[in-house]
């Protein structure tokens, strides 16, 4: 599975989880900038110099309430019409969560601990690695409606998947001081442009191969 030394895992046995889609209802905090390396992206791709990170707290889902951490280090412009993420680091603190990514999405989850409030000052550590981020709102509250699409690479072509979703939004500023074996190389530590999701419902539908 297609990831980043973060994303890795020994474990195999996870708890079963259900097929996609996966309604879910979320609260969130994202931010991108500049890419700061093409050595990450899938090989090969055609890809936006535009990483994108979240933090988000499912606080209802198919396998109940969890939290997760995830990054696309480039968007994917091959793949459809609209840039994609493409995820190599992910992480949440749910087993059943895990089997549901890796299962179902082709998305490299691994557990790890989680502690903070997405929207304010939260954190994320496994292993030889932490995030930690603090969100700080900036003006009005706005309607939100829109989706988030991803391109995981597997054998044979390209997982594909969407997420649409609804809510409540507003801008944010990001602060995010971030480590690990390849996190400080492509999503640095600093201060970054982002939107906080304050109340969203969400629907992730099925991955197709696309070849």
């Amino acid at each position: 599975m297609w990831s980043v030394t973060e994303s890795e895992t020994e474990r195999t046995d996870w708890p079963a989880s259900p097929a996609a889609p996966w309604p879910a209802n979320v609260r969130a905090t994202i931010w991108w900038h500049r890419a700061r390396s093409s050595d990450f992206a899938p090989a090969g791709a055609k890809t936006l110099p535009i990483t994108m990170c979240m933090v988000v707290d499912y606080t209802t889902s198919p396998v109940g309430p969890y939290r997760e951490i995830l990054a696309s280090p480039a968007l994917r412009r091959d793949v459809g019409r609209v840039p994609r993420m493409a995820v190599p680091f992910i992480a949440v603190d749910s087993a059943t969560s895990v089997h549901g990514g890796r299962t179902n999405w082709h998305l490299p989850k691994v557990l790890a601990d989680f502690e903070g409030d997405v929207l304010g000052e939260a954190g994320a550590s496994g292993g030889e690695w932490s995030v930690r981020t603090t969100s700080r709102g900036v003006g009005p509250q706005f309607p939100m409606l829109g989706s988030i699409g991803f391109a995981q690479p597997v054998s044979g072509g390209s997982a594909v998947a969407s997420s649409s979703l609804k809510g409540k939004a507003r801008l944010a500023r990001v602060e995010v001081d971030a480590k690990g074996p390849t996190l400080s190389r492509w999503m640095p530590s600093g201060t970054y442009f982002g939107l906080q999701i304050v109340s969203g419902s969400m629907r992730t539908g099925e991955a197709r191969l696309v070849g």
